[in-house]
C-alpha cells in the first residue's frame, strides 16, 4: 500500500470512527444566563429554578406542554365533582423517586400540605389558597377538596411550584433534589453549571438525551463565543438578540423565535413616595417610549404592552394607549402632583439584558420628564433579597414569565405593593369562575383596572428567541412556562 492509499484509509477509518462518535452522541450542554439561588422550586420566585428543574427532575399532577396546554402528569387521569369543589387524582403507579423510594399518595398530601402551611416559603403560595383538605384514600389516589371551585385548578397544579416533592429528601433539597422526572439531578458546580442525568428508572418514555449540563453564561459577548466556539449546543432565551442575524445567516444554526409569558415590566413601590399618587405613577408610564426600548434593548423583538397580560392569550386587551409616549403630558401630571422639577428615586435591576439594557434607555426618558435614577445593577440574589422580599426600591425591570399572572396584583404584600380591594374581589371571584364567558369578562376588566391605576409601567412582552445548533431536536420555540424541558430533545444521526 502506498502513502496515498495508507493516508485515504486511514482518512476512512478516522471518518467512520468519527461518524460512529457522532452518531452516538447523547449528551447536550445548553446555555442559560441566570445561576439559580439554589434547587427548590417550591420555596424561591426564581424562575431559573424552573429553567434546569421543571419536568426534567420534578413533576407535577399535571404539566404544560410546548403549546400552553395542560394535561397529565404525575396524575393519570382525575374525576371532578359536580359542584367543581372535589377532584380525585388518580396516580400513575410504578413511580419512584430517584432515591429509589414509591411515589405514593400521602407524598402528595406532604407536598400539597407544605404550600400551603402558614409558614410555607412557597412564592405562589396563593395558588393553593383555596385547597381546603388533602387526603390519601389510596396508595396511588389523592381527594383534593377545595373551598370553592377554581376554573383554574388543574392550571395551578402544572406550575413549578406545584411540583410534588418527598418528606424524606426535604432537608437537602437546595442542594440535592430528588424528583420523579425523566432525569435526576447529578452535580452543581456552582458558578459554572448544573448537570443532569438520564434516570434509568424512569415511569414514563425514556429521554434520548442521557446527559444535559445547564451552562451558566450571564455576559452576552461570552454567551455568543460559547456558541460560535462549539462550547455550548444551544442558548435558551439567547441575552443577545444584535447577534441573531449573524446566526440565521450560519447554517450550523438555527434560530427559535417564538412567544413566552413574560410581561416585562417597570415594576414601581406603590408604597413608596411619591408613587403613592396615580398621577406620578401615570407620568413614569407616559415617559416610557415602549418602542424605543424594544429597539434599543431588544433589537426589535418584543410586543408592545399596556398591561399586565400576554397578548397572545384570547383575552387580551390592547390598552397601550391608556400611556402613549407623552413627556410633556407627564411633566404636567408631576407638576400637578406637587412635584414640578421632578425627584429622584432608585432603578435596582437584575441581571438579565433586557433589564440592564432596558434600564439605561428608561433612564434617561425619565430624566427627559425630571425624575432622576440611580441606577443599581444586582445579582439575582440581591434582587431578591432587596426588591422581592424587602421592598427596599423605588422602580425595577424585570419580566414576569409566570403564566396567567395577573392575579399578583390582587397580594397587597406581593414586591410593587398595590393594594386595591375593588381588585382583589374581583380575582376572587374570578378563582371561583367556571363559566368561559364570564372568565373573559372578569380577566379583561382585571386589565383595565391595572392599566388604568398605572401600577407598573407596562413595557413589552418578552419575546423567546433561542440559538441552537442545526442538528438538536426538541427546544420548545415558544415558553408557556419558565421551563427548559429536555425529555423530547434527540440529536439528528
Amino acid at each position: 500500500m502506498n502513502s496515498i492509499q495508507q493516508s485515504t484509509a486511514a482518512f476512512a477509518v478516522l471518518a467512520l470512527t468519527a461518524g460512529g462518535a457522532w452518531a452516538a452522541k447523547s449528551d447536550a450542554t445548553i446555555g442559560i444566563q441566570l445561576e439559580p439561588p439554589h434547587l427548590d422550586p417550591t420555596s424561591a420566585a426564581a424562575g431559573a429554578i424552573d429553567q434546569v428543574l421543571y419536568s426534567n427532575v420534578f413533576e407535577g399532577l399535571t404539566r404544560f406542554g410546548p403549546d400552553g396546554s395542560v394535561g397529565p402528569g404525575l396524575a393519570e387521569s382525575w374525576e371532578i365533582s359536580e359542584d367543581g369543589t372535589t377532584y380525585t387524582f388518580n396516580l400513575h403507579t410504578g413511580v419512584k423517586f430517584h432515591d429509589g423510594t414509591d411515589l405514593e399518595a400521602t407524598d402528595v398530601v406532604f407536598s400539597l400540605d407544605r404550600a400551603r402551611a402558614e409558614d410555607s416559603q412557597n412564592a405562589q403560595k396563593a395558588l393553593f389558597a383555596g385547597i381546603e383538605s388533602v387526603e390519601a384514600t389510596g396508595p396511588t389516589t389523592v381527594v383534593v377538596t377545595l373551598n370553592a371551585p377554581q376554573g383554574n385548578f388543574l392550571f395551578n397544579m402544572a406550575w413549578g411550584d406545584a411540583v410534588i416533592v418527598a418528606p424524606e429528601s426535604i432537608d437537602d433539597i437546595k442542594g440535592n433534589p430528588v424528583g420523579t422526572g425523566a432525569f435526576r439531578f447529578s452535580e452543581w458546580k456552582r458558578g459554572d453549571s448544573i448537570t443532569i442525568v438520564r434516570n434509568a428508572d424512569y415511569w414514563g418514555a425514556a429521554p434520548a438525551l442521557e446527559q444535559a449540563t445547564f451552562k451558566f453564561i450571564s455576559e452576552p459577548t461570552a454567551a455568543f463565543s460559547a456558541m460560535m466556539a462549539g462550547d455550548i449546543d444551544a442558548f435558551y432565551s439567547y441575552p443577545a438578540p444584535e447577534n441573531l442575524v449573524q446566526f440565521e445567516a450560519d447554517p450550523r444554526f438555527t434560530v427559535l423565535a417564538g412567544n413566552t409569558e413574560g410581561e416585562t415590566i417597570l415594576a414601581i413601590n406603590n408604597k413608596m413616595e411619591p408613587f403613592g399618587d396615580v398621577r406620578v405613577r401615570k407620568a413614569v408610564s407616559m415617559a416610557i417610549d415602549r418602542q424605543a426600548i424594544i429597539d434599543g434593548a431588544m433589537f426589535g423583538y418584543g410586543t408592545p404592552i399596556g398591561t399586565h397580560f400576554a397578548p397572545h392569550h384570547p383575552d387580551y386587551v390592547d390598552l397601550t394607549g391608556n400611556a402613549p409616549h407623552d413627556p410633556e403630558a407627564a411633566k404636567a401630571l408631576l407638576a400637578e402632583a406637587g412635584y414640578p422639577d421632578g425627584f429622584e428615586t432608585t432603578l435596582k435591576l437584575p441581571p438579565p439584558s433586557y433589564a440592564r439594557r432596558g434600564g439605561e434607555i428608561i433612564a434617561a426618558q425619565l430624566r427627559e420628564i425630571g425624575i432622576e435614577t440611580e441606577i443599581s445593577n444586582l445579582e439575582w440574589a440581591q434582587w431578591l433579597e432587596q426588591v422581592f422580599r424587602g421592598y427596599d426600591y423605588g422602580m425595577t425591570i424585570v419580566s414576569h414569565t409566570e403564566p396567567m399572572d395577573i392575579g399578583i396584583y390582587a397580594r397587597p404584600t406581593y414586591y410593587f405593593q398595590y393594594d386595591n380591594p375593588g381588585f382583589q374581589k374581583l380575582i376572587s371571584e374570578l378563582s371561583v369562575e367556571n363559566d368561559p364567558a364570564r372568565r373573559s369578562e372578569l380577566l379583561k376588566e382585571a386589565q383595565r383596572t391595572i392599566s388604568e391605576d398605572y401600577v407598573n409601567g407596562f413595557i413589552f412582552q418578552l419575546a423567546l428567541t433561542s440559538v441552537v445548533d442545526a442538528r438538536l431536536n426538541g427546544i420548545w420555540p415558544d415558553a408557556p412556562t419558565q421551563a427548559v424541558d429536555l425529555t423530547g430533545v434527540s440529536w439528528t444521526e
